[in-house]
C-alpha cells in the first residue's frame, strides 16, 4: 500500500476513535481496542497475527505502567489521608503570607499533584481557598486559579503521574528527561497562567464562595478524616522530602548516564536506584513508615489505604495498556514509517506536530489522559522511527502534555469540577478556567519548542 494510503488508514482509526468515545460514548479502553483492530484489518494485518500484535501492544505498555502508576498511587494516597497535602499547604501559605498567597498556592498544587490526582487535590485543598477567599474579600478565582494551575501542571508535567509516565511509556523517554523539562517548562506556565492572569480575570469576574459548598464542607466528612482526627499530620520536611527522593533518584539516574562510564560502580549503583520502579518503591516504603507508623497508623490501616488507593487505578492501566496496542499496530502494519515519511517530507518539526496531534484529540473528546494516550500512540512509531535522542524524545514527551492540556471546555470533567467547586456558570467556566489551562498548554509548549533547537 502506498504511503498516502497508510497515513488515510491511521486518520481514519482515530476518527472511528473519536466518534465511539464522543458520540457512541463508548468506554475509552474498548474504543481504543476497537479502532485498533479496524487500522490492523485495514492495513491488511494477517488476521491471524492480529491478536498477537495486540497483546503485545498491551504486554509491552502494562509491565512498566502497572507498577509505576501502582506505587505513585500508594504514595499519593498516604499523602492525602494522613493530611499531608492539607500541612503542605498551611505550611506553604504560612510563610509566604497573605500577599504572596498566590505564589504559595501555585507551588502548593505544584507539588501535591506529583504523588496526588489532580481531582483529589483540587477537593482536598479548596477549603483552604475558600478561606482565604472569605478573610480578604477577594473574588474566589484569585486564590483557586493559582492552585488550580499547579495541580494541572503536575498532573499533565510531572511523573510519577499517570499521563507523562504513559506517554513516556509509550515513546520509550527517559522519566529523568521528562521530569526535568516537564519543571522547566511547567513553572513559566504556572507563573503566567497561574499568577498573572489570575489576577487579571480576578479583576474582571468576582466569584464568592458557593453556599452549597460551605454547606458541605461543615456536614461531609470521609472516614479517612474520622480516622486521622486524632492523629497530627507529618510535618512539613517529612512531605518535602519523601515527595523529593523518588525524583532525585531518578534524575539522578539520567545524570549518571550522561556522564559516567558504563563499568562505573556509581554509575550502575544510580541506574539501579534511580529506575522508576526502585525509586518509588524506596518513596512508597518512607512513607508508610514516616506518614503510617510514625502517626499512629497501624500495620492493617496502611495495608487498608494501600489495597483501596489501587482500585479508582485499574482503568487507568488499562487505557495506558490500550494505547500501547494502538502504538503496536501502527508499527506491525507500516503506517508508522508512513508517517515518518510523510513527516519528513512535510518539513513540520515533531514537537510541533505531537503537539497539535494532542491539542486535536483533547478539543475533540475532552479526557487529557485519553488525549496524551491517543497522541502518544500515534506519536510512538514515528519516534521510533526517527532515532532520535533522550532528550529530544522527553521534549516530544512534554509537547503532547502541552496539547492535552489547552482548550478544557464542557466535554472535559474537569471543566464540570472547577464549575462546581467556584460556582460559576458555564460562561464564566469558560473564561476563566479553559483560557487558564490554554496558556498553561501554550507557554508549556513554547518552552519545550525553543530547547528543542539546542538539544
Amino acid at each position: 500500500m502506498s504511503p498516502f494510503s497508510l497515513v488515510f488508514i491511521a486518520v481514519l482509526g482515530v476518527a472511528f476513535l473519536l466518534f465511539l468515545v464522543i458520540k457512541v460514548r463508548l468506554q475509552a479502553f474498548v474504543a481504543l481496542l476497537l479502532s485498533s483492530f479496524l487500522i490492523a484489518l485495514l492495513a491488511r494485518v494477517p488476521l491471524q497475527d492480529i491478536a498477537g500484535v495486540i497483546q503485545e501492544g498491551m504486554a509491552n505498555t502494562m509491565g512498566y505502567i502497572a507498577i509505576v502508576v501502582g506505587l505513585g498511587t500508594m504514595f499519593g494516597e498516604m499523602l492525602r489521608v494522613t493530611g499531608g497535602a492539607e500541612r503542605l499547604a498551611d505550611t506553604l501559605v504560612g510563610s509566604f503570607g497573605k500577599e504572596r498567597a498566590q505564589w504559595a498556592l501555585a507551588l502548593t498544587g505544584l507539588i501535591v499533584a506529583i504523588p496526588v490526582f489532580f481531582d483529589v487535590g483540587l477537593i482536598i485543598l479548596i477549603p483552604l481557598v475558600y478561606s482565604l477567599a472569605q478573610r480578604t474579600g477577594r473574588s474566589l478565582l484569585y486564590y483557586a486559579l493559582p492552585l488550580a494551575a499547579g495541580l494541572a501542571i503536575a498532573h499533565s508535567y510531572i511523573p510519577p503521574t499517570p499521563g507523562p509516565v504513559a506517554v513516556a511509556s509509550l515513546l520509550g523517554a527517559d522519566l529523568g528527561w521528562v521530569i526535568l523539562f516537564g519543571i522547566i517548562a511547567g513553572v513559566p506556565a504556572v507563573i503566567v497562567g497561574g499568577i498573572f492572569f489570575s489576577k487579571y480575570i480576578a479583576g474582571k469576574i468576582h466569584v464568592e464562595v458557593p453556599q452549597y459548598m460551605m454547606l458541605e464542607n461543615q456536614t461531609q466528612q470521609t472516614e479517612d478524616d474520622f480516622s486521622r482526627v486524632s492523629k497530627e499530620p507529618p510535618s512539613f520536611g517529612v512531605i518535602i522530602s519523601i515527595i523529593a527522593i523518588p525524583l532525585v533518584l531518578i534524575l539522578l539516574n539520567t545524570i549518571a548516564g550522561v556522564v559516567l562510564p558504563e563499568d562505573n560502580f556509581v554509575r550502575n549503583l544510580l541506574v539501579f536506584l534511580g529506575h522508576p520502579f526502585s525509586a518509588l518503591l524506596i518513596a512508597v516504603l518512607l512513607a508508610f513508615y514516616f506518614l503510617g507508623i510514625r502517626h499512629g497508623y497501624s500495620r492493617a490501616q496502611i495495608q487498608d489505604i494501600a489495597t483501596r488507593s489501587l482500585e479508582p487505578v485499574g482503568l487507568i492501566i488499562l487505557v495506558t495498556g490500550a494505547g500501547g496496542v494502538l502504538g503496536r499496530v501502527l508499527v506491525e502494519s507500516g503506517i508508522g514509517d508512513a508517517l515518518a515519511e510523510l513527516m519528513a517530507a512535510s518539513n513540520l518539526p515533531i514537537i510541533f506536530l505531537a503537539f497539535l496531534i494532542a491539542t486535536a484529540v483533547r478539543v475533540s473528546q475532552g479526557s487529557a489522559t485519553v488525549s496524551m494516550v491517543t497522541a502518544a500512540g500515534i506519536m510512538a512509531p514515528v519516534v521510533e522511527a526517527g532515532n532520535f535522542s533522550a532528550p529530544l524524545v522527553g521534549l516530544i514527551t512534554i509537547a503532547i502534555a502541552s496539547g492535552a492540556t489547552v482548550l478544557s471546555h464542557v466535554n472535559d470533567s474537569g471543566f464540570w469540577l472547577v464549575n462546581r467547586y467556584l460556582g460559576m456558570t458555564e460562561a464564566d467556566t469558560l473564561k476563566s478556567w479553559t483560557v487558564l489551562e490554554t496558556i498553561l498548554g501554550v507557554v508549556g509548549f513554547l518552552v519545550v519548542f525553543i530547547i528543542s533547537f539546542f538539544v
